[in-house]
């Protein structure tokens, strides 16, 4: 752990991160942060480096199963304390009071290209908003938009169809120059105030889950939006 801190204080430093909205984090209590994927993927590291630095609490990221598999990343993400996004073990860890963090649009949305950079794709993805309303705890949106600008993807019919069949990404992209070093970006994390889940009546869970997970992906673009804005 102590290497992979050391990887993330330096990558903090390279792009100059800050946070904005920490004092939205709990001092105590269960949460779930629910933040943008960006092909950097480290960006969300840099996220739970701050919250440890400002609060001393660790959140448990849950990842995309392909981080898992991929050579570069198998190896990192355990010793960053990120686990498979298992629905089963999220809901232990909220039971348990802990803090996690999620990438709702996973890997695919990471695997924008150019053109789609800055957008939430979160349409069909309503797990997290589902776990939320089941355990009872508040969603906290952090926005990072400049992760987008760190590598640039491109589009070519290779990526999403090996992506489909063998969940393995490779997209055909760059950083700085021709090279594969991350562009030296300043990164900015504007967390919005906690926002809780409905309470569940006598129509089940059904009865409020869209609503809800419609109303986190129209907060979570308006917080792209704003954190873009606070830059310029």
């Amino acid at each position: 752990m102590d290497g992979a801190r050391k990887m993330l204080e330096g990558m903090a430093r390279y792009h100059r991160h800050r946070v904005h909205g920490l004092e939205h984090v709990p001092a105590e209590g269960p949460a779930l942060f629910a933040v943008n994927h960006s092909l950097a993927t480290y960006d969300v590291g840099l996220l739970v480096l701050a919250v440890y630095k400002r609060t001393g609490r660790i959140m448990r990221g849950l990842g995309d199963r392909s981080l898992f598999t991929t050579p570069g990343l198998r190896d990192l993400v355990p010793r960053l304390g990120v686990v498979d996004a298992d629905p089963r073990q999220a809901r232990r860890l909220l039971d348990a009071g802990e803090l996690i963090v999620v990438a709702p649009g996973g890997m695919r949305e990471a695997l924008r290209t150019r053109a789609q950079r800055y957008t939430v794709q979160w349409d069909d993805r309503q797990g997290f908003a589902r776990l939320a309303i089941e355990a009872g705890v508040p969603v906290i949106l952090g926005a990072c938009p400049r992760a987008d600008d760190v590598f640039t993807a491109y589009k070519n019919p290779l990526t999403p169809r090996i992506y489909d069949r063998l969940r393995l990404p490779l997209p055909l992209a760059r950083g700085l120059g021709p090279t594969a070093i991350p562009r030296p970006i300043a990164l900015t994390h504007t967390l919005r105030a906690p926002i809780q889940p409905p309470e569940v009546g006598e129509g089940g869970i059904e009865e409020v889950l869209g609503e809800f997970h419609d109303r986190l992906v129209w907060e979570m673009e308006g917080l792209m939006v704003r954190a873009l804005e606070r830059r310029l």
